[in-house]
């Protein structure tokens, strides 16, 4: 015997869920099917037609059995969605980048070419986001699934309001450290900050003054005149990023390529090294520390500038 269209609906139904609740669903949907069905009869439709409609309005039994069950047919719902997405991008900001750094200083130190250090910092670094999306996602579908509770939301979850992140304190702060920076260059070309068997050993070439020096001062000079203008307008901007990455882009480029060319430190604070450690790869690894640093700086400070100017643009 074929079986109604209320049947397979109920069958469709009912099969997912646990057995000692199927008999009371299959009563239920049976009762109200039927009276559904009734009252469109009564209101003119055929009894096939009446069948059909009132099947229709129920919609799909997989989402009827879930709302009996009290199963959840998302991944992840809006009780758990907004910390899910704080968490995650959180960890993708940083998480990726660090793990890259790292896998390219252990190349760079352990002497690999270009090609085998930006291979294999990628590869890390979308291997590392795509185990963070997993498991992340992952853990938040068993809370989803089993239940368990998140703190309750209270205003101390709010926000700080954003500062301006250009007061006297950080003037203050920003010249005194380029200040500092200026009276180191000129101190270690003067009175150095090796000395030995009385002599001064430099820890920079000599050979850059008084052209490369310059440059680096100038640029030290440009940066205390930002620090100056951020000041007066109080906040930060697109067009102040914008001078903010100028200004850290060739910092960076004239320490990276100083040090590239082996222009940067002095030979004789070179040679120095290897003969008080012993060990002729000491300069090479100090030289790989240096550029991760200056680099590392150069584009927390390009970012960190972007963030502020993103964050102080109006609404």
């Amino acid at each position: 015997m074929t079986a109604t269209l209320t049947q397979r609906y109920i069958a469709a139904t009912v099969h997912s869920l646990p057995p000692s609740s199927q008999d009371d669903v299959r009563a239920e949907l049976s009762a109200s099917i039927a009276d559904a069905v009734e009252a469109r009869i009564e209101n003119g439709e055929p009894p096939e037609a009446a069948e059909r409609s009132a099947l229709n309005e129920l919609g799909d039994p997989a989402l009827l059995a879930a709302g009996f069950a009290d199963r959840p047919l998302h991944l992840i719902g809006p009780r758990y969605y907004p910390t899910w997405w704080r968490l995650l991008k959180l960890l993708l900001a940083i998480v990726p980048a660090c793990v890259l750094g790292a896998v390219a200083l252990g190349q760079a130190l352990a002497g690999e070419g270009p090609g085998q250090i930006i291979g294999q910092s990628i590869a890390a670094a979308l291997s590392t986001a795509l185990h963070l999306c997993f498991w992340v996602t992952l853990v938040f579908v068993i809370l989803e699934r089993t239940g368990a509770g998140l703190p309750d939301w209270t205003v101390d979850n709010l926000p700080e309001a954003p500062e301006s992140a250009s007061g006297r304190v950080n003037l203050i702060a920003s010249l005194a450290f380029l200040g500092l920076a200026a009276g180191a260059l000129t101190w270690d070309r003067s009175a150095g900050f090796v000395r030995i068997a009385g002599e001064t050993v430099p820890v920079l070439n000599p050979s850059l003054w008084p052209w490369w020096m310059t440059g680096l001062l100038a640029l030290l000079a440009a940066e205390a005149a930002f620090a100056v203008v951020l000041f007066a307008r109080r906040r930060w901007s697109a067009a102040l990023a914008v001078a903010n990455t100028a200004i850290a882009v060739l910092f960076a480029s004239l320490a990276l390529t100083l040090l590239g060319r082996g222009q940067l430190v002095n030979p004789e604070f070179v040679v120095l090294i290897v003969e008080r450690t012993g060990s002729s790869d000491l300069p090479r690894i100090l030289g790989v520390l240096v550029a991760f640093s200056v680099a590392a700086i150069g584009v927390w400070d390009v970012v960190d500038g972007w963030l502020k100017a993103r964050r102080a643009a109006p609404s």
